[in-house]
């Protein structure tokens, strides 16, 4: 922000402040030259003190995890600069999502460090601090989805091999339109059935039929391979026997 009357210039940034332990989410915006200072120069990755930001944070501790300067271009970890760079983005780079296979391209990015040309920097709530943070603590969010993968729903009702994973997927009450309340789960992925165990055994038992006939045609193969060659040397040797006979005809006729 820019004063008209006078010649100080105002930053003005917004943190949005993640709480995972309570899925909460705060933005606060702050114009505080003060206390945007403690966060200049940081990376991303790196910890804050909270108690820069008034006596609310005290005892918090926020970790760095991104943001997106004026123009909205995204701070991506690993550029070691508190400007903009040009990268070719391929696929699994962060801050590019490909379109099509194979496809790279040379995007603008922001650097790790953190500057005043920021307009949102994202905060991680590492530790909390004693007192309650409206809006941020005092409130607990519950996930919209629960686990799909089969290891993961076991490891959160810390089930065994033994237990059924369908019994315990967590199932999504919603009503529709018609106002009809209807509940939906997802599809357990990696779910191990007789019908995956019976695959498996075809396609191990297919891998040992394989071998088996590769090693039977090899046998085969330097069996007959032995026996031309036996006959080669053989047929040679008689060639060169009647050879030496014709010669020791000829010198006794002569």
């Amino acid at each position: 922000m820019h004063c008209p009357y006078c010649l100080v210039r105002f930053y003005t940034m917004k943190l949005n402040i993640a709480n995972p332990l309570t899925g909460a989410q705060k933005v606060l915006e702050v114009d505080d030259e003060h206390k945007l200072r403690a966060f200049y120069d940081k990376r991303i990755s790196q910890e804050v003190d909270g108690a820069v930001l008034g006596d609310e944070f005290k005892g918090f501790i926020f970790r760095v995890s991104g943001g997106n300067d004026k123009q909205g271009f995204p701070m991506k970890q690993g550029v070691l600069s508190n400007g903009r760079a040009r990268l070719l983005l391929s696929k699994g780079k962060t801050c590019y999502r490909p379109r099509r296979k194979g496809e790279r391209k040379r995007k603008s990015v922001r650097g790790c460090i953190v500057g005043p040309d920021l307009s949102v920097l994202n905060l991680v709530v590492v530790k909390s601090g004693d007192a309650d943070v409206p809006g941020l603590t005092d409130v607990q969010i519950p996930r919209r989805l629960g686990p799909k993968r089969a290891s993961n729903i076991r490891k959160l009702f810390n089930l065994t091999k033994e237990d059924d994973v369908r019994k315990y997927v967590i199932r999504r009450k919603f009503e529709s339109k018609t106002g009809k309340k209807n509940d939906k789960a997802p599809k357990i992925q990696r779910l191990v059935t007789p019908r995956t165990l019976h695959h498996k055994r075809q396609i191990a038992l297919k891998k040992v039929n394989q071998r088996e006939k590769v090693q039977h045609e090899a046998a085969e193969y330097n069996r007959l391979h032995a026996q031309r060659v036996k006959e080669q040397k053989n047929r040679r040797a008689s060639e060169i026997a009647k050879r030496r006979s014709s010669r020791k005809g000829s010198s006794i006729k002569a």
